[in-house]
């Protein structure tokens, strides 16, 4: 469900250099109550590696006074969303194109209306600029590359649950434990591990068990559905440039329908929060109104996943802090998540680190709101809160849905 609205879509890039990451392993000392000894550094575990994991552990992990250990279940890991990507996040994040699949110009990024009345959006952009269609476990696992190169240790391992001291608020001596199963390549039986850390930092998703720990309250969520469907190479040359994005009462009652093209493959899907339990029905409508672009394509993978749609009630206990869909860090009317991901882990672990002081000291939770959550807050809260509004406003009923596939027909609007 990760659409990049026009808000995002729109922005312009500056030049990036591709990188070559090689992984390499770290030896980490245990972390104990005296762990404030000159001859220890403080730990900071990552739970999760993907967009907003691996960019902030790539953040600690050049910290020579801070030992960083990134968890992940599956490294080869494929989340279920369109995969796409705004062209500033290429630059910013010094992406390589090779991670993109498909440069999709967005002058042919057609949204479509529930009479099937057609939108290109994007005609005021650039030649050079384009929508970067990327499949989420080549993304993911070059960002968690790039955080291992510099230093973090990567475990692949299932966090099941982290034992909190009771005062661990205004006592940052003691070091929460964190319990996990560690899988070898090829094993599905896990080893169970005890591991203490000083800090935490929770990129776990939606289903966050590092939410849990801190008691960060529950959030509504929507169902994000998609199949990868191999179709016909004529086919493939429809959307060889080409995304679409379908939004109508039978695709969903409040989100939007896609079919986004990827390396070798398309990406059909949709998402809900309203009615969940027909998410089948609802991808069902998606590919009947693909028709024959997609007719005859072999399903080659099923996938689902809980998006956030709100921010978490709290983002911050003690020393521990929650960063992209673990937070709740989603857009509404757009689904889009990456781009955000990326950025309020590269913000957290960035404020953080200046907090420690070189791994001096360890942050307090005020600290820690008043920098990370502040900032993200005042850079992108009027974001969240205009696509809410559009999404209340035109995702009410078809009619709100022909309006506004007619809206974004104005250059104007595109602007």
């Amino acid at each position: 469900m990760k659409f990049v609205t026009a808000l995002s879509l729109l922005a312009s890039t500056s030049a990036f250099t591709p990188s070559s990451f090689t992984p390499r392993s770290v030896a980490h000392a245990p972390v104990t109550q005296s762990s404030t000894s000159l001859s220890m550094k403080y730990k900071v575990a990552v739970v999760g590696g993907g967009p907003s994991g691996a960019c902030a552990a790539e953040i600690f992990a050049q910290e020579k006074g801070i030992d960083t250990v990134l968890f992940e279940r599956k490294m080869d890991n494929a989340k279920p969303c369109g995969g796409a990507i705004p062209l500033c996040m290429i630059g910013e994040f010094d992406i390589p194109e090779s991670t993109v699949d498909r440069k999709v110009r967005v002058r042919r990024m057609k949204l479509i209306s529930p009479t099937n009345a057609e939108v290109d959006i994007g005609d005021t952009l650039k030649p050079n600029e384009y929508i970067g269609m990327c499949r989420r476990e080549i993304l993911d696992g070059y960002l968690r590359d790039r955080a291992i190169s510099y230093g973090a240790e990567a475990i692949q391992g299932l966090v099941t649950k982290i034992d909190v001291p009771e005062d661990h608020r205004m006592n940052d001596e003691k070091p929460y434990t964190i319990h996990y199963q560690e899988f070898a390549p090829g094993n599905s039986a896990g080893v169970p591990k005890t591991m203490d850390v000083n800090l935490i930092i929770g990129a776990d998703g939606a289903n966050s068990r590092v939410a849990k720990a801190m008691d960060a309250g529950e959030y509504n969520f929507a169902i994000a559905f998609q199949e990868r469907i191999k179709i016909t190479d004529d086919q493939m040359k429809f959307y060889e440039e080409m995304a679409e994005m379908y939004v109508g009462d039978d695709v969903s009652p409040d989100f939007y329908g896609w079919v986004f093209p990827k390396y070798d493959h398309v990406g059909v899907g949709t998402g809900t929060v309203v009615n969940r339990p027909a998410i089948k029905q609802y991808q069902k409508a998606i590919r009947d109104r693909a028709g024959d672009k997609i007719a005859g394509g072999k399903i080659i993978k099923v996938e689902a996943h809980p998006i956030p749609e709100h921010y978490r009630p709290k983002r911050v206990q003690g020393r521990m802090a929650l960063v992209g869909d673990a937070a709740g860090y989603v857009t509404k009317c757009s689904g889009e998540g990456i781009y955000f991901a990326a950025k309020s882990g590269r913000m957290a672990a960035e404020a953080i680190v200046k907090l420690m002081e070189g791994g001096s000291r360890l942050p307090t939770q005020e600290e820690i709101e008043r920098t990370y959550i502040r900032d993200y807050d005042r850079a992108y809260g009027p974001t969240y809160t205009v696509l809410d509004i559009l999404q209340k406003v035109f995702y009410s009923n078809n009619g709100a849905r022909e309006a506004f596939v007619e809206l974004c027909n104005s250059k104007y609007v595109q602007q």
